[in-house]
């Protein structure tokens, strides 16, 4: 069966709901574009889960990675295929599970509770600047530069290259969406690549002479352990802007667009302070920031209930399987205090992801002090949409902020 599955359809980016239902209503897993859609919780589950499905091509012969590289048009970027197609999230089985036992202390939610004073600092200085003005776009002005400011205080990098990182990363992670493979992208995804490359070599340096307290550090650590490459050092530290800054801008975005959607929440959630951490669990859910993932079959099995031959390739549909209703009660519906609420807005299996304490961390800290310090908040303006199956937020949300 083919699926009648259409992202590019206009209006997809801010209404894809309706699409996913009728997925989700579809028999089996449905043909779309040579992937398997799986769009139900327990479809998506149990794929992301099995070791047997894997993000990589290792199971195939070179040649046939090597065709598949040219046919997506992957090919011919010398940084790129170094640093990004080879990076952990593009590695399974024991390769994978080694990057992520070097880099994963760092993660942990113990860890990174020390970075909480640096994002409520930086939080309080940007809306020390923006409350005064009364209207601003909560995208550009204000979630677009706190991941990357994080993610940069945490790798060590220098504060003031945190918006060109983030702008390389942006021009990086693009090229991963099929609709956007021209030759002028390809040709800024691979110089983003070398030019983070070039930043995150000279910090390798300075820090190997005088080590700090930041993951440059400990990653050099790591490689002098021999628990890693440089080349893999230097493809997870990217790999770590890659993930974590623009799904975390996404889902601050959608997340207060779901706020302020929902009067009601907004007012429960002002009231009860307590409730944060379970409304930023909420957000992932109700509009997960990365909607789509893919998986291949590494040998011939069963699963969902039917037989696959080795090389088929599975499209994850986190986002639909967030709102089946037969995994959350009542699905479509925003609810700040929802519990349990066992979403897979990060994955699950061997790449569950591996910032998502980070992210978390982020949206308590800015949505705690946006809340505290403003009386009202309502939108000013349209609201753009991303479009497409490579991410989903608004590319603009524009605010008016009251404070009495």
């Amino acid at each position: 069966m083919t699926a009648d599955f259409d992202p590019a359809q206009p209006g997809f980016g801010e209404d894809p709901w309706p699409q996913y239902a009728r997925l989700r209503a579809t028999p089996g897993l449905p043909d779309w574009q040579g992937f398997r859609l799986a769009s139900r919780f327990e479809d998506v589950r149990a794929i992301a889960s099995d070791r047997r499905m894997v993000r990589g091509t290792a199971f195939l012969p070179p040649e046939a990675r090597r065709q598949m590289q040219v046919a997506e048009n992957f090919h011919d970027m010398p940084f790129h295929e170094r640093f990004v197609q080879t990076s952990m999230l593009e590695l399974d089985g024991p390769d994978h599970d080694r990057l992520r036992r070097a880099v994963f202390p760092f993660f942990t939610r113990t860890r990174l509770d020390s970075l909480r004073p640096f994002v409520a600092q930086w939080v309080d200085k940007a809306l020390d600047r923006l409350i005064p003005r009364g209207r601003f776009d909560f995208i550009a002005d204000l979630a677009a530069h706190l991941p990357g400011q994080v993610i940069g205080h945490l790798i060590g990098t220098d504060p003031a290259l945190a918006p060109q990182m983030t702008q390389w990363s942006e021009e990086t992670v693009s090229y991963f969406d099929v609709s956007r493979r021209t030759p002028d992208r390809k040709a800024r995804a691979e110089d983003a690549v070398r030019l983070f490359h070039d930043v995150l070599q000279d910090l390798h340096a300075a820090r190997k002479a005088r080590p700090r307290d930041d993951l440059m550090s400990a990653m050099i650590g790591a490689e002098d352990a021999g628990l890693l490459t440089h080349d893999e050092l230097i493809a997870t530290v990217m790999q770590i802007l890659h993930a974590g800054h623009g799904s975390t801008i996404d889902v601050m975005g959608s997340g207060l667009h779901a706020l302020l959607a929902h009067p009601d929440q907004m007012a429960r959630l002002r009231a009860d302070a307590g409730l944060m951490p379970l409304a930023v669990q909420e957000m992932f859910r109700f509009a997960p920031p990365l909607i789509f993932f893919h998986r291949h079959a590494a040998e011939d099995l069963t699963i969902c209930g039917q037989d696959w031959p080795r090389g088929t390739t599975f499209g994850l549909l986190y986002a639909s399987a967030n709102r089946d209703p037969g995994a959350f009660p009542d699905a479509d519906r925003f609810d700040v205090g929802r519990r349990p609420n066992l979403h897979l807005a990060f994955g699950a299996g061997p790449h569950v992801c591996l910032g998502n304490n980070l992210a978390r961390l982020n949206m308590e800290v800015l949505f705690t002090a946006l809340l505290d310090r403003t009386r009202s908040i309502r939108i000013d303006g349209p609201v753009a949409w991303k479009s497409g199956l490579q991410a989903h937020g608004p590319l603009s949300l524009p605010i008016t902020v009251a404070t009495h």
